[in-house]
């Protein structure tokens, strides 16, 4: 009986987050109601509170369920980087890769979810945080220190080279999209952002002498 009521239960469960993520994105936070998450959920009021205590709980489960999506992220740093021949097409390689994912308008609305929540709810911003963009940047600079070793990269401190790269490469995308709410960049464009951040970067922190 058992090994048949937790599979059900566990897609129900999955159902819900998967509406509150959906209604989070779509109305905001404060004008989605458990009601509206039952509804998109197709399951009773009752049935979401026996598995989240309240909307707060709701909110959290949606936002650290989305943290899981950068293993891949994490993994492709370490596949790309870690032994490279080709640093330089690696990178740019990675470059685009990180664009195409984190330009997605799905992850910039949850962006500003959260950053618009993070006074209301620390703790939220914080394993989001940590849990996300943090793990990509420690990987990144995991890799970096590997290259120094390598005599690749030349730098003092890795994690700060690992923000250097990603904001290199971020800063005007994810900018232009949070202020305007338009997140539509043409794939010129992201190869634009990307081959700049990457010959920034090489500039700054390459020990070897690039041929073009």
């Amino acid at each position: 009986m058992d090994t048949k009521i937790a599979p059900f239960s566990a897609k129900k469960r999955s159902s819900i987050v998967k509406a509150a993520h959906d209604l989070f994105l779509d109305k905001g936070y404060e004008l989605t109601s458990m009601d509206d998450i039952a509804a998109r959920a197709k399951v009773s009021k009752p049935t979401v509170y026996n598995h989240f205590r309240d909307k707060e709980a709701l909110y959290a489960e949606v936002v650290r369920a989305t943290t899981d999506n950068v293993e891949s992220l994490v993994s492709l740093v370490t596949r790309s980087l870690a032994d490279s021949e080709d640093f330089e097409s690696s990178l740019l390689d990675l470059a685009r890769t990180f664009l195409a994912a984190l330009m997605q308008p799905q992850m910039l609305k949850l962006r500003r979810m959260v950053i618009a929540n993070a006074e209301r709810f620390p703790e939220v911003g914080r394993l989001w945080y940590e849990q996300g963009f943090e793990r990509v940047l420690q990987s990144l600079s995991d890799c970096f220190e590997h290259l120094a070793v390598r005599s690749v990269l030349k730098l003092d401190d890795p994690m700060v080279a690992a923000n250097h790269f990603v904001g290199l490469l971020l800063w005007i995308p994810i900018n232009k999209a949070m202020f305007t709410g338009d997140p539509v960049s043409s794939k010129a464009a992201h190869e634009r952002y990307a081959s700049n951040a990457v010959r920034a970067f090489l500039a700054a922190y390459s020990k070897r002498k690039r041929t073009t």
